[in-house]
């Protein structure tokens, strides 16, 4: 083992009052690298002065490693691992640059991006440089998650046929639970994506349009069938995800009834997942984020040793961000989107900017 130094470009606001502005996910990823043995916090960036002060006082990062230009802080510190914690629309343009000033490892927060082009790019850069990519979707490594996969590889449902998607929206969550659907067939790619939105009520997260309610299917290389139903009609699937199996099925839940069930032969079963839940371990008090941000920064630290790639790496994110541009894009075509996915732009982002869709403005907005 050895100590690998970190940066953060991008520290947020105040953590203690997150909106869609400003997430301050930075303190999520520090935190992680300082619970961390072989990770030190050498430095952050960001454009917002008191912003980043504030942070380098939370993790007692010294006044010579507070910057509001991360390529300065790059040039002057050359950290090893870099947490980029800003909005996704510009993702791309500050990992490539990272990626141009020779950090080993960058580790990005999600949606990969606002653009289709843009996830390729940084991908593509990452490669061609040699630098490990990897973004934060860090609820692989949460146990309702983690076993529910022990459970599909030991065969108890059979052959996996079906994973259902009942949970949050198709974007921003979406760059979640359709990840988990990957994890779940084994990260194979889809061949096509079939989808349908509404948007009537404006709602712009992180600087990007976010559809009201979005329903999807797609089918992977494998002949695996993946499905998202979102608000307001999450009860059509009836659990958060939902894996059907030949022979049974994993329901993961996160309101009513067991956090993890599995269903065979007429039986029900819960199955302990240690007080877990699908977004914390349960005994994060007094933390900015929890232990699966941990075992996150665990995991790519292990893979800029050992060389393996992470679960969580820019070459398997673009399987899930393919797969929600491809549901817009389906929108927009008014029909299947067969893969790969032949576009740049973000097809919901099009529409609205050229009429095609004219959601009202949001209720603050229109009052001004």
């Amino acid at each position: 083992m050895s100590e690998h130094t970190v940066a953060i470009v991008g520290t947020g606001p105040d953590p203690s009052n997150p909106t869609v502005k400003g997430f301050a996910m930075g303190y999520r990823h520090a935190e992680a690298y300082t619970n961390h043995d072989d990770c030190r916090l050498v430095g952050c960036a960001d454009i917002v002065p008191e912003n980043a002060v504030a942070f380098a006082d939370a993790f007692d990062i010294p006044d010579d490693g507070i910057f509001e230009s991360y390529e300065k802080m790059l040039d002057a510190l050359e950290p090893d691992i870099v947490s980029v914690t800003v909005p996704p629309a510009i993702h791309a343009d500050i990992v490539v640059g990272c990626a141009r000033r020779d950090v080993e490892a960058i580790h990005c927060e999600k949606p990969m991006a606002t653009e289709w082009a843009d996830a390729r790019r940084m991908v593509q850069e990452c490669h061609r440089r040699d630098v490990q990519l990897t973004f934060n979707r860090q609820r692989r490594f949460g146990r309702p998650f983690t076993e529910a996969k022990r459970l599909l590889d030991a065969g108890e449902i059979g052959e996996l046929r079906r994973v259902e998607i009942g949970w949050g929206d198709f974007y921003d969550t979406g760059a979640h639970t359709v990840d988990l659907a990957g994890m779940f067939n084994d990260d194979r790619p889809a061949e096509w994506v079939i989808a349908g939105l509404d948007y009537r009520d404006e709602d712009v997260r992180f600087g990007v349009h976010q559809e009201n309610q979005m329903w999807a299917q797609w089918r992977y290389t494998n002949g695996v069938y993946g499905m998202a139903s979102t608000e307001p009609e999450a009860e059509f699937v009836g659990a958060a995800l939902l894996l059907r199996g030949t022979e049974g099925i994993i329901r993961i839940d996160a309101t009513d009834g067991p956090m993890l069930e599995l269903e065979r032969g007429g039986t029900k079963t819960e199955i302990d997942v240690g007080g877990e839940t699908m977004h914390h371990t349960g005994a994060e008090e007094g933390r900015y984020g929890s232990e699966f941000h941990d075992r996150a920064v665990a995991e790519i630290v292990d893979s800029l040793e050992t060389g393996a790639e992470s679960t969580i790496s820019g070459r398997i994110g673009l399987n899930t961000t393919e797969i929600l541009f491809a549901g817009y894009e389906s929108v927009r075509r008014r029909g299947r989107v067969d893969l790969p996915l032949d576009i740049d732009d973000n097809p919901l982002t099009s529409m609205v900017d050229s009429g095609a869709i004219v959601p009202e403005p949001a209720p603050e907005e229109a009052e001004q």
